[in-house]
């Protein structure tokens, strides 16, 4: 498109399409420097220990094998802010498949052999890797992973819940979830002199930067992190992961340019993972459906090595009107891989959990579950007292309830059959918090009349390159065909990560602000544009990050039918549709890619995607995408979304929320609360797999002590 009446907006094209549909895109790999080499890592074969001898002979006599790192050789790294980044530095081992060696060789063929070759010898000492909501080692941390309180509440709830009405009092268990993203993580390292150049798969490199200075005791301006092209992330790759490490320590050690591509094998343990939840929730209402007591009290592991809790009682402080709230974080340290962030961490277990029960209220009630959630709506954030900046939850629910013919569902569980198939409809709620962080953005003028806008922004499959050049386009008054925009290289200043749905409005302020500073100066000069080129720069430090009065969120409806097989338990959903409330929609071909992703993402949640800790070997057996199912395009036959038009001026210049998480937050609920209508029958522990859901039919066709007679 070439006008400016509807560029911020507008369903544009992303533009680096072509060169990915085409293959010509290069990933973190797939620079072939000369003299470069490859890296593959050796994991830890016990759940804990100690590593007490490596042999690394055999390594390396085979063929292209150049050099075998372990914690004897390898340089030494300066204390690194994440721990689960000192690799090759001690020969403890804190969890089955901590990376113990590194070896280095000509090909990947040969660095991969290299690998098998190498002999590692352990003390392994007992371990502990069962979470249970019962662990005596359970505590209460000061804060759950973003910083929110531990603990938060207010009013009687127990006392509340004891003389409400209406009560349900339920356990619901979410496993351990894995990322999965196309692109394994993956580094390309590469030193001159006392320079380092590193490409890598990084959803943000102003990080990488930092930590690498860190680890290697570099000044920051003599390291340059590019990623030009990620292909996904979903939290995994938000911070450094141990493949740049590596690829860096090798690329010292041995003066080559050096690969290091993770197996996806090998991902699980080292990449972070979301952790298990469990959660149990009580809830309370008075005769008409009003919410007296809200209840929502999680446990969770996290590693010896850091702490991760997942923030997933947060949501309930967000949600609904009570005159009682209690939320609580507890969490386990076991001899288990490091939890860190995976799409929407803490809300899409948390609202899992939460829109199940409320669920269950509404049968117990006799409400219809969209009518309970409209009753329930606050006038201020439960938990903070904060006016909301905008709240559009209900506008969604009824949105949504219209386009999917809500008003004609049965509310009777079990009352739709086609043949062995039950039929049922769910509904669920969503919420996302709003975030800012501070960014640097530079615009330049171009002989040719065109802009140059650099940022160091991350593009992970969102379109981020995209949707920045239509707000630089929207800023300056021009075609967007005139924008020139380069993203991705650290050396344009810091910038956030893509992740937490705080890209776009944090890259975004920053260039809407270089843009209208280069626009302002432009209108000074009458127009003329200088051939050298003027420069405005922008850095939104102190007000991108200034704490808001108002409490921001994203909101949204989820909508599911689906069909329950009674011969063989498996669950299909036909149909899904989210409407969401997520301020001014600045592309909206990529904000719709974005919320049927994570839509996606939330009906594997529901139905294929599962994952468990082996207790004798103290890793996840499923650690490949052939026991590790992730939804195909034969899964989701309909996925709609759609949004409600929002107009709040306390978030950023552009209006905008984040898209990329509210969509898998709620989106599993509803699932699985159609399965109950479908069924009649609660299951409250995902994914709810064929055999976990025959089971259940013929326990209620055959109920205990009948089976067998």
């Amino acid at each position: 498109m070439t006008g400016t009446e509807t560029v911020l907006g507008a369903p544009v094209e992303r533009r680096e399409g072509r060169e990915k549909v085409t293959g010509t895109a290069r990933y973190a790999a797939e620079y072939h420097f000369p003299g470069r080499v490859q890296a593959w890592p050796v994991p830890a074969a016990v759940a804990r220990g100690r590593v007490t001898g490596v042999d690394a002979a055999s390594a390396l006599a085979l063929p292209g094998v150049l050099a075998v790192l372990t914690h004897e050789n390898a340089p030494r790294l300066g204390k690194p802010d994440d721990p689960t980044l000192a690799l090759l530095q001690s020969p403890r081992v804190p969890h089955r498949g901590w990376f113990v060696g590194l070896v280095v060789a000509e090909t990947l063929e040969a660095a991969r052999a290299g690998a098998a070759a190498v002999r590692v010898t352990y003390e392994a000492e007992s371990h502990d890797v069962t979470l249970t909501a019962s662990h005596p080692g359970a505590y209460v941390p000061e804060t759950a992973n973003g910083g929110f309180p531990a603990a938060a509440g207010h009013g009687d709830p127990d006392g509340a819940f004891a003389s409400s009405a209406a009560r349900v009092d339920v356990e619901y268990r979410v496993p351990p979830l894995h990322n999965h993203p196309m692109e394994p993580h993956s580094s390309t390292a590469v030193w001159d002199g006392e320079r380092l150049t590193v490409h890598g798969s990084s959803q943000g490199g102003t990080a990488v930067r930092r930590e690498l200075a860190r680890l290697f005791g570099l000044t920051e301006d003599r390291i340059t992190v590019l990623a030009e092209h990620v292909g996904g992330g979903f939290g995994s790759k938000g911070t450094p992961r141990p493949d740049v490490v590596l690829a860096v320590m090798a690329a010292l050690h041995t003066g080559r340019p050096v690969t290091v591509a993770l197996p996806r094998r090998y991902l699980p343990t080292v990449v972070g993972h979301r952790a298990p939840t469990l959660h149990r929730l009580r809830l309370g209402a008075d005769a008409d459906g009003r919410f007296t007591s809200v209840a929502h009290e999680v446990t969770t592991s996290t590693s010896r090595v850091k702490e991760f809790v997942e923030q997933a009682a947060v949501p309930a402080r967000v949600m609904y009107a009570a005159p009682a709230l209690r939320s609580l974080h507890r969490v386990v340290a076991l001899d288990v891989p490091t939890p860190s962030w995976m799409r929407a961490p803490g809300e899409c277990p948390g609202m899992y959990a939460l829109e199940s029960a409320v669920d269950e209220l509404a049968v117990e009630l006799g409400v219809d579950p969209v009518e309970l959630r409209i009753r329930n709506e606050p006038e201020t954030e439960p938990d903070s007292g904060k006016p909301f900046s905008s709240r559009h939850l209900v506008e969604c629910l009824r949105e949504g309830s219209r386009r999917f013919g809500w008003a004609s569902r049965d509310p009777r569980p079990r009352s739709r059959e086609a043949g062995p198939l039950l039929v049922g409809s769910g509904v669920a709620a969503a919420t996302y918090p709003v975030m800012a962080m501070p960014c640097r953005a530079s615009a330049r003028t171009l002989p040719d009349g065109g802009f140059l806008v650099r940022v160091n922004a991350t593009d992970i499959g969102t379109g981020a390159r995209t949707v920045c050049a239509q707000i630089a386009a929207d800023a300056l008054g021009v075609p967007l065909d005139r924008i020139r925009i380069e993203i991705a290289d650290s050396d344009f200043g810091f910038a956030p990560m893509a992740g937490g749905s705080s890209g776009t409005a944090s890259w975004g302020w920053a260039v809407h602000d270089a843009c209208t500073e280069l626009a302002g100066r432009l209108t000074e000069r009458a127009g003329s544009v200088p051939a050298e080129g003027l420069v405005a720069e922008a850095d939104t430090s102190g007000t991108a990050d200034a704490e808001s009065p108002y409490a921001r969120h994203a909101f949204g409806a989820h909508f599911a039918e689906v069909t329950v097989d009674t011969v063989t338990g498996e669950v299909r959903v036909t149909r899904m549709l989210g409407v969401f409330a997520a301020g001014r929609i600045l592309n909206a071909r990529t904000a719709r890619s974005q919320f049927i992703g994570g839509m996606t993402m939330g009906l594997g949640m529901a139905l294929t995607e599962d994952s468990t800790v082996d207790p004798a070997f103290g890793d996840f057996p499923e650690s490949d995408l052939a026991s590790y199912h992730v939804p195909a395009h034969a899964d989701v036959p309909s996925l709609e979304a759609y949004w409600v038009d929002e107009d709040d001026p306390h978030l950023n210049p552009m209006g905008s929320k984040g898209i990329g998480e509210i969509g898998i937050v709620g989106s599993a609920a509803a699932v699985g609360n159609a399965v109950h209508h479908a069924t009649g029958i609660r299951f409250r522990e995902l994914p709810l797999t064929p055999d976990r859901v025959l089971t259940g039919l013929l326990e209620h066709e055959h109920p205990a002590g009948m089976l067998g007679t």
